[in-house]
């Protein structure tokens, strides 16, 4: 069963993130006492670009099986050490069309807007580590596995061990990019 492995938030800009028991998140804004939760752009590369852009960047989710794809390259990586603030398991969020809705546990709904796209930071974090997050397919597309970003629809607390329902849009399917 898709669910929750980890949540986490911190209210300062760094690069990683608190796993704690739960969060908080809030309609429209995102997780409540994080530094990215806002209507508008909160990433500080974003703003300093149009601090007026809309906050597609609310929820950052990753799937715990990257994870293990890092650990059995070499890298020691844990909940909250790559900025996300919730860690899934049994959802293949790369493979998300945009706009899929997760809802997770009992009222939270959560809109992917796109791929995060990893930045040197990943890099200050472990060395060599944006290699790794980063892949090409057979016709040389680059592959984005750092995970997705989403956007809340409704609000509510999310704990570890909830599950996970995903609804997909209509089609025709648009395929992620990078927000």
């Amino acid at each position: 069963m898709p669910s929750v492995v980890s949540v986490a938030r911190r209210s300062s800009h760094e690069f990683s993130k608190t796993v704690v028991d739960s969060i908080s998140i809030v309609e429209g804004m995102g997780v409540d006492g994080d530094a990215h939760a806002g209507v508008t752009v909160k990433h500080r590369s974003r703003v300093a670009r149009d601090p007026t852009q809309p906050n597609l960047r609310q929820v950052h989710l990753i799937h715990s099986e990257l994870f293990e794809e890092l650990t059995a390259k070499g890298f020691f990586v844990k909940a909250g050490d790559l900025g996300e603030n919730i860690l899934t398991s049994g959802v293949a969020l790369l493979d998300l069309p945009t706009d899929t809705v997760l809802r997770i546990g009992q009222q939270v709904r959560l809109k992917i807007t796109g791929l995060r796209n990893p930045c040197s930071q990943i890099d200050r974090f472990q060395k060599g580590l944006m290699s790794a997050v980063l892949d090409h397919d057979e016709d040389g597309n680059l592959i984005r596995k750092a995970g997705v970003m989403s956007v809340v629809l409704e609000g509510g607390e999310i704990h570890p061990g909830d599950r996970i329902d995903v609804e997909f849009p209509e089609t025709p399917h648009r395929k992620l990019e990078a927000v």
